[in-house]
């Protein structure tokens, strides 16, 4: 018992030895206990950037006057053979000009129907920027984009103002017009283009020889002859294409309205056509001098200005009119004196001014610089603004733009499948309003033809083949019921 007891005395310490010896590990090989440091973060790729186009430099504001200005009663006065009838004449005569961008060209084209005789009363223009009040509560600036100043066009140039709920596109805003008519019982109503100022011609003559007449009653008459008896059922009256028009509100409603499935480019041809499916009249008229620019002058003044020290009398004019010649028995008539004012170096004015004739060139000039290179400068007016940044519904211009060109391309696409074809001429190849979403695309080209009369034919023999299967059957069946 004491052999047991004095073996495992000494049997222990090396147990215990040996366990320490297996186990043991010097400190230097020990885990630190302080925490592990972060791994490397992982690198995420940066985004890559479009190149950014230089910046324009600011606009300025082009009637300095009317910015100025405190009441209508700054203005310069309006020739006085250009002032609109007074009393208003019978018939409502209501103007759409809408609005989406570029201050400098839609203050233009409101100063210029202004200075050509139409009822400032009459004239609305429609804020179809998207920005719900902010124009309203004069929250933008200048240099965006989508900047109106809606006090000076109420308060100072005397028009209207009405905003959409929303941005709407060129067909949304049609069919806005015309709803805005039925609310408010206008039988007829007129709309024109942001970019296309007009001028009265001040050297026109009636075939009466009647020796001159403003655009707005030269546009009234035109109306009043759509209204005579056996005149026809009207849609439209274009006067210099559709950048001003006139429409018989009810018309645009009996064929549905403007197709908003295609929002811009060829919704006019779609319109237009389907009008004409319908047997309604749309014809030409003239009313005056109507331009298509992607600028405007540095000072809107000048249309207001005929002074006699610019220009006096105006020399005689042969003028053609149905074909005839005739002559101006005299210069044209100067008109009655019109009150003195700062921005009007004469209190005389007369008709086909040198100055007149100055405004002339220069909306000439605008107009060919805008279709030179076949066209390429037309839509350059639309990018000249490119501020805003950090005002409410800011919108980058580029990515707003480039949006806008993508929806005109679908737009295209959606005219191309209702259709079948790409051109307006429907009518010419005999379509109709029944055919609309039920023609095969590109059926005008002779191997789509081909293959489509082909498969028709193979249906058509498979349709065949498997009635005759059929009546198999079921003579089969009745014998062997009987």
């Amino acid at each position: 018992m004491l052999f047991r007891r004095t073996t495992f005395l000494f049997s222990f310490p090396i147990l215990l030895l040996l366990l320490t010896l297996l186990y043991y590990r010097p400190t230097a090989h020990l885990p630190s206990l302080k925490p592990a440091a972060n791994p490397p973060a992982e690198k995420k790729p940066k985004p890559l950037y479009k190149p950014q186009p230089a910046s324009p430099p600011p606009i300025l504001d082009n009637f300095p006057l009317a910015a100025r200005a405190t009441s209508p009663s700054d203005l310069p006065p309006i020739p006085q053979w250009n002032q609109p009838p007074s009393p208003h004449i019978p018939e409502s005569t209501p103007l759409f000009i809408g609005f989406t961008r570029n201050w400098r060209l839609l203050q233009q084209v409101v100063v210029s129907y202004i200075t050509a005789g139409w009822p400032p009363t009459d004239i609305y223009v429609v804020d179809n920027t998207g920005v719900m009040h902010s124009n309203r509560l004069g929250l933008l600036s200048l240099q965006n984009p989508f900047y109106l100043d809606q006090h000076r066009l109420t308060s100072i140039l005397g028009v209207n103002v009405l905003a959409t709920p929303t941005l709407f596109t060129f067909a949304q805003l049609q069919n806005f017009y015309t709803f805005t008519a039925l609310e408010r019982n206008w039988t007829h109503y007129f709309w024109a283009h942001m970019d296309s100022p007009v001028v009265s011609d001040e050297e026109w003559i009636t075939p009466e020889g009647k020796s001159w007449i403003s655009l707005y009653m030269r546009a009234v008459e035109a109306m009043r002859t759509t209204m005579a008896p056996g005149w026809g059922s009207l849609a439209s009256l274009w006067f210099s294409y559709d950048r001003l028009a006139l429409v018989r509100t009810q018309a645009f409603v009996d064929v549905g309205g403007w197709d908003t499935a295609i929002p811009f480019y060829m919704t006019d041809c779609d319109m237009h056509e389907r009008l004409w499916m319908e047997g309604l009249k749309i014809e030409n008229a003239d009313a005056g001098k109507v331009w298509d620019v992607a600028d405007a002058v540095d000072d809107l003044g000048v249309f207001y200005q005929r002074g006699k020290e610019e220009g006096g009398e105006a020399p005689n004019k042969k003028v053609e009119r149905d074909g005839a010649m005739a002559a101006s028995a005299a210069a044209a008539p100067a008109a009655p004196s019109a009150s003195p004012h700062p921005s009007s170096p004469s209190s005389t004015a007369a008709l086909s001014s040198p100055l007149y004739h100055s405004l002339l060139h220069a909306l000439d000039a605008m107009q060919t610089t805008k279709n030179a290179a076949g066209g390429g400068g037309r839509n350059t007016w639309q990018s000249v603004q490119r501020g805003g940044q950090g005002e409410p519904f800011y919108r980058d211009p580029d990515g707003f733009e480039k949006a806008v060109v993508m929806w005109m391309d679908f737009g295209k696409n959606v005219f191309y499948e209702k259709w079948g074809r790409g051109g307006c001429n429907l009518r010419d190849v005999g379509m109709g309003k029944a055919d609309a979403w039920r023609v095969v695309r590109d059926w005008e080209v002779e191997g789509v033809r081909k293959v489509v009369m082909d498969e028709d034919g193979k249906r058509e023999r498979e349709e065949r083949e498997r009635e005759k299967e059929k009546e198999k059957e079921k003579g089969e069946g009745e014998k062997a019921t009987a």
